[in-house]
């Protein structure tokens, strides 16, 4: 039996310019960290007393004796592409799929360093990342970005560089105070609303070519985001009015990307004192995050009562695997 342990994603600038037909001409880069929600899957060989020979859990349970019968694509992909038979796969998370924080591919990454283990093979972080974007991205032909499958393998708090000859993973050099200070300044709350990042994709079309400007000019936000963090002499609050600013940005991206409820919450968050902040993902729901200073938080709190507040903590595992145990069975 082998359990994974892979962390969500938050993402703060330069969502968008990791999508492969912006980057290869233009160059992308992303900031962003994991944090401690995470999901978990168990993968066993199946016994073989059963009339089916695989039996999957996730939001919904399929029994099958073909891997091509498979519904959900992505399980039914990674099995073929690493030869995996005779399996029972449960998933589990600490918050909801489709919500922005880069769920599914947490998931697939998590999946594939379980099938690997299971084969009692290693797979160190850059091939999870490459494999979980080729699952995604090619196999089951979702539209999006490569950023959340790199972060969920990877871990921590990365700038990560996106070019023509691919990505490079750069770990953020920031002094344990600050980086406290950072994470107690920002609230997360869960909007309640949830959608299938792919479809939101394709729905906004974000690298579309009237929407270059504002990509670019996403970009060159995270080269100043990360000297706000980087270097002491600047103010920690800059990051939050940066974040206020890559938001409205992000909104001109596409026409989904937000709605009239998600504006509402934010900018009664913004009266009540934030300095900035994003919904997080591609857009239409999910988490918003914001940069609130101490003393002001309680008052923030108090005006987005209506949503679910959600504490958390930058972690820097990336994904791992948390148990293994030999097994009593084989596949045929």
């Amino acid at each position: 039996m082998i359990i994974t342990k892979t962390p969500f994603r938050m993402s703060f600038f330069g969502g968008g310019t990791d999508m492969e037909n912006f980057f290869r001409e233009n160059g992308g880069a992303v900031l962003s960290t994991t944090f401690d929600k995470y999901c978990y899957v168990n993968v066993r060989h199946l016994p073989r007393f059963f009339d089916y020979s695989t039996e999957l859990s996730y939001s919904s349970t399929e029994r099958v004796t073909e891997v091509d019968d498979i519904q959900h694509p992505a399980i039914r992909n990674a099995m073929k592409m690493l030869d995996m038979h005779e399996i029972r796969l449960t998933y589990e998370a600490d918050l909801p799929a489709r919500s922005g924080l880069g769920t599914s591919s947490s998931f697939a990454v998590g999946m594939l360093n379980a099938f690997y283990a299971l084969k009692g093979k290693y797979a160190d972080k850059k091939r999870l990342a490459d494999e979980a974007i080729y699952l995604e991205r090619v196999l089951c032909q979702e539209a999006g970005g490569w950023q959340d499958q790199i972060a969920a393998s990877y871990g921590g708090f990365n700038r990560i560089n996106f070019g023509p000859d691919g990505y490079e993973v750069l770990p953020l050099i920031i002094s344990s105070e600050r980086k406290k200070q950072l994470n107690n300044n920002l609230l997360m709350f869960f909007t309640g609303f949830t959608r299938f990042s792919s479809e939101m994709q394709k729905a906004n079309n974000v690298s579309a070519a009237d929407k270059k400007v504002q990509l670019k000019e996403m970009l060159v936000l995270v080269d100043e985001a990360e000297q706000v963090l980087v270097n002491k002499e600047r103010n920690l609050d800059d990051f939050g009015r940066l974040l206020d600013h890559t938001w409205k940005l992000k909104k001109q991206t596409g026409a989904k990307i937000s709605t009239n409820s998600i504006d509402a919450f934010y900018e009664r968050g913004m009266q009540a004192g934030a300095l900035g902040g994003k919904l997080l993902g591609a857009g239409g729901g999910g988490f918003l995050v914001f940069y609130v200073r101490p003393e002001k938080q309680e008052v923030v709190k108090e005006a987005m009562r209506d949503l679910m507040y959600i504490p958390f903590e930058f972690e820097n595992g990336g994904t791992r695997v948390i148990h293994y145990s030999p097994e009593a069975y084989e596949p045929r």
